[in-house]
């Protein structure tokens, strides 16, 4: 009897392995298939005239002046003498000539945001890369640190993590006490110039555990790891995305203790609703616990986003209207409406910024780009509003 009882946990046990490397190659397939799906061989967005001068804020007439006078290189011409679309790097390239970086300045604190909920399915991930590339195209410096295990974000940069990663580059050695002193040794270049990644695999799961058990053990400090490795790269950039696991764990504590703003995704069903009151009775609880020991998170703005919204249906309207009224100032206007072009984007593992064209129709991309940038330039102001060094051109954009 205990021979065909230990035959049965056998055969369950390979039938989990054996479904666990059929996904792992299907997913693999997917990725090869997909356009320019290899994070290695990605492209960077590209931009006509007329948008890459809005993007840098002047005229296209001073960057074609600036291209004749030889401050900026002349541009590529296709076979029939067109001009090429600019890239991103040569958008930063152009923002350089004429000085219309945005970055912070030196005394300006980095922006180090966690988007963040304790239920998966939310919209999490997707927020965190469009937000991290949104403000990469907009000339920021930026990171996006994938602290899930699940490697989402990682996912959508191109990497089939437990492939393409070994868990020494991801979060997992610097969360394993004293192995590092810097995230410096995680941090990858991606196919937008200015946005790096750290990224995640199923490894970094085991770090969950380990940083549990330490703090069970009395080792409190644990929870400032996190927060010392991005102190650790801070001065490179001027915003840091977090994406963190959909938990109250370990991770997402220290993921909280990092963090000096938090959006929260929300879409809005009776259950996203429910669960988010209950994440925020459980922030609350949890910062009261934080704040006892010295180790309170010193948020300059929370803001919540309306995600996934399907307003055709007459129960999330009166949801969203009631949001609106609970959240006040601190619900992003836009909402993020659910899209089948972020679904088609996704399914390639990349992002609607990336596509050179829609993946369905036009107007559909419109619209989705629409609801995008709506959200991540109202996150975009909150940042600038960090930084004193912002101050006078955010007043004189408002008089204007």
């Amino acid at each position: 009897m205990a021979n065909s009882l230990d035959i049965e946990e056998a055969d369950r046990v390979l039938s989990v392995s054996t479904l666990a490397s059929r996904t792992s190659s299907v997913l693999e397939r997917l990725r090869d298939s997909a356009r320019s799906a290899r994070a290695d061989e990605r492209r960077e967005p590209t931009f006509t005239i007329g948008k890459a001068a809005e993007l840098v804020g002047r005229t296209p007439a001073a960057i074609r002046e600036a291209e004749k006078d030889g401050r900026l290189p002349e541009p590529a011409r296709t076979d029939n003498n067109r001009r090429e679309r600019y890239t991103l790097a040569q958008l930063n390239d152009m923002r350089g000539v004429f000085g219309t970086r945005p970055y912070r300045s030196s005394d300006d604190p980095c922006c180090v945001l966690a988007v963040q909920n304790f239920k998966g399915g939310v919209g999490k991930s997707t927020i965190a890369v469009h937000l991290a590339q949104y403000l990469a195209i907009k000339g920021y410096r930026v990171a996006i640190v994938d602290c899930d295990s699940q490697a989402s974000a990682t996912t959508l940069f191109g990497y089939v993590p437990d492939l393409d990663l070994g868990e020494d580059e991801t979060l997992y050695p610097f969360l394993r006490e004293g192995e590092r002193s810097s995230l410096d040794y995680a941090l990858r270049k991606t196919h937008f110039d200015g946005l790096e990644l750290i990224p995640a695999n199923l490894r970094l799961f085991n770090s969950e555990y380990e940083l549990a058990a330490r703090m069970a053990r009395g080792s409190e400090s644990l929870l400032n790891r996190l927060k010392d490795g991005i102190d650790s790269i801070a001065d490179r950039f001027d915003v840091i995305v977090m994406d963190p696991p959909p938990a109250l764990g370990a991770i997402s504590l220290s993921v909280l203790r990092a963090a000096n703003a938090l959006i929260v995704p929300v879409p809005p069903t009776v259950m996203d609703f429910s669960s988010t009151a209950a994440f925020l009775s459980m922030l609350d609880e949890t910062i009261e616990q934080l704040a006892e020991r010295g180790l309170a998170p010193e948020l300059q703005f929370l803001r919540f986003v309306a995600s996934k919204v399907d307003e055709n249906k007459s129960m999330q309207k009166e949801l969203l209207h009631l949001m609106r009224t609970l959240f006040g100032h601190g619900m992003i206007r836009t909402p993020l409406k659910d899209s089948a072009e972020i679904d088609n984007a996704t399914a390639r593992l990349m992002t609607v910024y990336e596509l050179d064209g829609p993946a369905t129709s036009s107007a559909v991309r419109n619209r989705c780009l629409g609801y995008l940038d709506g959200v991540n330039s109202e996150i975009e102001l909150d940042v600038r509003s960090m930084w004193p060094s912002h101050q006078a051109a955010l007043r004189k954009a408002a008089l204007a």
